[in-house]
């Protein structure tokens, strides 16, 4: 079928064909890798951030009666760090009841309203300790912090039909309206920290109500687009906050790497509500600069610590990476609306690379301990190098901690985990047919013209690389099945044949399997190694190995210090062994490296023998997880 082009009311070319993502709460976790995550994200992690957040005072700011004097005087940060938390209490109550996370989230939303007062406003930091300041600051986070009140009313509104939650967003939205779009009293124009762009989409589909659409687009199209607005920080010019253009002229994705992702994120959801294709082209060129020029192997992006962002063009290096998680979580939140615009596996490919990679490895294999930076190489020697230092360079973290002063990696991670499964499927918007971006072990609800099918997935995924689907009353005409980029060899078997299929932009279209006749696609999970673009400085003369969506590392525990030394011998077989405690493939090879007791001072002439050596790679997910020592992903050649 042709493509279909929709016009706007007023006559302006719109979006072609759009896609509609199949929600979270109508794809149930079956079983396998994801279903075992999301156990231990309800069970363990949601509480162990909760107990975090307690015990430094985030959730008693909401009580109001902080005075001077007394400890854990509230931060900025807070209110999103708890809102974030009660986003995710939400989604697992939507498939769990239980009445501890009810009572939680109903007495901070009391205490929300309360505090309100007539005008709506609300923000812990302002509201008790500096109400004079108010919207005076725009790097203060209020709208941030208002983004996600709005998403973590909506989120509990879904679960549990409660409305208290989102009628304190709804009045909240409402005087930001007042203050930023009827009045203009605010001395800003838009957000220093972007967020609620995408929340106020959000509280317009849960709501109807279409001031708070219109809301979005007002700070969308006014950002880089007004007189008003001055960068965040004397030392920071517009680009820190993407404000160095107006959006829909941008081609480089610039600043802050949450912030950015977050806008972007917003953008495409506008494109896909107004149909506006010079949005969509923006999102486009955007996220071809981030997948192509500025993102990590593992899918992680913010390669600088100073500003927590992108650089240049291939500046990737891997020992002061920042990749910072809630970046790699709004990657994965823009891939996703991307999907919703056009069906490219370029989206789900990337969504897919962070979402094993970069986004696993933020948290401890225990559930309880996160990382804010995701680096691609760790050596616990030069965290101590700077002696004459009272305050030395920043170098990532070598242990994951329970919580950190700004804690908005944790909750973040914990709302994702949570509501994961949304990512899986989309139908088109002729609902001719249903795209399978990811694979898990699930069920899923699919409704169709008022009808309702169901889609099975069974699956090991990614320890084995088959997947099969089945469909009861089928619904749709075909189904489209991403091959995934890193796959060299596939193949979709159906009542007992291999079909000839050619992908399309990624993905491989047939027929919709009848009831009762299941079609099978076969991934080789066959081990590979990956080499960067020449200009990538910190990867030249090294690979990094990868199995399926996996990547993988080398670390000091298995393979002894110096890991910079090893050479990895490329005719070297690689060896499988899954190990129960990862839940993964473990990869063995061979190399060499140089030997210590061969030198008699600090260099020697090259060429000398070196040492033969067995090597064991891990998931990379899965470093630091038991004795601090070196970590690299790319590996001499």
């Amino acid at each position: 079928m042709a493509a279909v082009t929709f016009y706007s009311k007023d006559g302006n070319k719109m979006c072609e064909m759009k896609y509609q993502s199949i929600p979270h709460d109508k794809v149930d976790l079956t079983g396998g890798f994801w279903a075992g995550r999301q156990e231990l994200n309800a069970h363990t992690t949601l509480w162990a951030v909760r107990e975090r957040f307690a015990e430094t005072g985030r959730f008693d700011a909401f009580r109001f009666d902080w005075r001077e004097g007394m400890p854990n005087k509230p931060y900025l940060y807070w209110v999103g760090d708890v809102e974030k938390w009660m986003e995710a209490a939400a989604y697992v109550l939507k498939r769990e009841k239980d009445p501890r996370l009810e009572e939680i989230i109903d007495r901070l939303a009391e205490r929300i309203e309360r505090q309100q007062g007539e005008s709506g406003y609300y923000h812990v930091t302002f509201s008790a300790l500096a109400p004079a300041e108010r919207w005076t600051n725009r790097n203060a986070h209020e709208l941030y912090a208002a983004g996600h009140l709005m998403e973590a009313g909506v989120a509990y509104y879904e679960a549990t039909g409660k409305d208290r939650l989102l009628r304190c967003a709804c009045r909240f939205a409402d005087e930001i309206e007042r203050v930023f779009v009827k009045d203009g009293e605010a001395a800003f124009v838009t957000p220093g920290h972007e967020e609620i762009e995408l929340a106020l989409v959000k509280l317009y589909r849960c709501t109807g109500e279409k001031r708070y659409l219109e809301l979005s687009r007002f700070f969308i199209d006014q950002r880089g687009n007004n007189q008003k607005d001055r960068p965040v920080q004397e030392w920071w010019n517009s680009r820190y906050e993407q404000a160095h253009a107006p959006v829909r002229e941008q081609d480089t994705a610039e600043g802050h790497a949450v912030r950015a992702v977050y806008l972007y994120s917003g953008m495409a959801d506008l494109a896909f509500e107004y149909g506006d294709s010079a949005l969509k082209e923006a999102c486009r060129r955007l996220f071809r600069s981030i997948a192509q020029r500025r993102m990590y192997v593992t899918g992680g992006i913010g390669s600088c610590a100073r500003d927590e962002g992108f650089t240049i063009d291939y500046d990737l290096p891997n020992l002061t990476a920042y990749s910072e998680t809630c970046a790699g979580i709004g990657l994965m939140l823009f891939a996703s609306r991307m999907l919703q615009l056009e069906a490219d596996s370029l989206y789900a490919d990337v969504a897919e690379r962070v979402l094993y990679n970069a986004f696993l490895s933020s948290t401890s294999l225990d559930g309880t301990a996160f990382f804010y930076e995701n680096p691609l190489e760790l050596d616990p020697r030069l965290v101590h190098r700077e002696v004459f230092a009272k305050e030395p360079t920043r170098m990532p973290s070598t242990r994951r901690m329970k919580v950190f002063s700004t804690s908005c990696c944790p909750p973040n991670i914990t709302r994702f985990v949570a509501s994961v499964s949304g990512m899986l499927y989309t139908i088109r918007q002729d609902a001719e047919v249903l795209y399978v971006h990811h694979f898990m072990d699930s069920r899923a609800q699919v409704e169709v013209g008022g009808q309702r099918m169901t889609v099975v997935q069974s699956t090991a995924y990614p320890q084995e690389g088959t997947v099969t689907l089945s469909v009861e009353n089928p619904l749709v005409k075909r189904m489209a099945v991403r091959i995934p980029g890193w796959c060299q060899e596939w193949m979709v078997e159906y009542g007992g044949q291999t079909l000839s299929l050619t992908p399309e932009k990624g993905y491989v279209y047939f027929d919709c399997p009848r009831e009762g006749e299941p079609v099978t696609i076969r991934f080789s999970m066959k081990p590979q190694l990956m080499e960067a673009h020449p200009a990538v400085r910190d990867a030249g003369g090294r690979v990094a190995l990868q199995r399926g969506p996996l990547v993988y590392c080398l670390e000091g525990v298995d393979n002894g210090e110096n890991l910079r030394d090893i050479q990895l011998d490329l005719s070297s077989p690689i060896t499988e062994e899954f190990d129960p405690q990862l839940g993964a493939f473990v990869l063995g090879a061979s190399g060499w490296r140089k030997d210590p007791e061969g030198y008699q001072g600090l260099y020697r002439p090259a060429g000398l023998p070196r040492i033969r050596q067995d090597l064991r790679f891990i998931p990379y997910y899965a470093f630091a997880n038991r004795e601090e020592c070196e970590m690299i992903v790319w590996v001499n050649i």
